[in-house]
């Protein structure tokens, strides 16, 4: 049995499901609202590299890799983005989070905090992890200045990590949050759901 089994997470209007092909369309859309493959710092996939990439992390979901989630909006089913568990430890009790990424019009809004509340709970409480890791190109800012904000600390820098995909190599920054720091950040997480302009 895999450490992570499919499973629908669910709080506040969003719905983490397990992606499949069947959004292949609305993770399109999602990427088109802001065209966000054209960031230099993310992955997010162009248009016609949408399939591949689910069609990738469905082969990492078989090699118990990384476990894709598509966001959804529940009221009307539409996809917002997606956010994974990857770099799976089951020995240790840890995986990390991310390949996350929305809809421009609903970045900065409180679908990030959501989420990452729901995707925190999981791994703590039901799969109980002893750590919860993020990475993320040292250039994102925007994506450590969200990292820290959840709490996470900062583990370091990996210098000379990995390629971007226009070919530079990037130095990767690594946070980290523990079982005994997940109360205060739980906590946290939902003091900024109840106050929606924080969040």
């Amino acid at each position: 049995m895999s450490f992570i089994t499919p499973i629908t997470l669910s709080a506040r209007g969003i719905k983490l499901v397990p992606l499949a092909l069947e959004h292949e369309a609305g993770l399109r859309a999602a990427a088109a609202d802001g065209e966000l493959w054209n960031l230099r710092v993310t992955s997010v996939p162009a248009p016609d590299e949408t399939r591949d990439y689910i069609e990738t992390a469905l082969k990492s979901r078989e090699e118990g890799q990384r476990f894709a989630f598509a966001v959804i909006e529940a009221a009307s089913g539409t996809v917002l983005g997606t956010t994974s568990y990857h770099d799976i430890l089951p020995d240790v009790k840890r995986v990390e989070i991310g390949y996350t990424w929305y809809a421009k019009r609903v970045q900065r809004t409180p679908v990030n905090t959501t989420c990452k509340l729901l995707l925190l709970t999981h791994a703590f409480d039901t799969l109980g992890c002893n750590v919860v890791g993020w990475r993320t190109d040292n250039f994102n800012l925007a994506s450590q200045r969200a990292i820290e904000r959840l709490g996470a600390k900062k583990d370091g820098v990996i210098r000379g990590h990995k390629l971007r995909r226009d070919g530079t190599i990037r130095d990767t920054v690594m946070y980290s949050l523990h079982q005994g720091e997940w109360p205060e950040v739980r906590a946290h997480l939902h003091y900024l759901l109840s106050h929606p302009f924080s969040a």
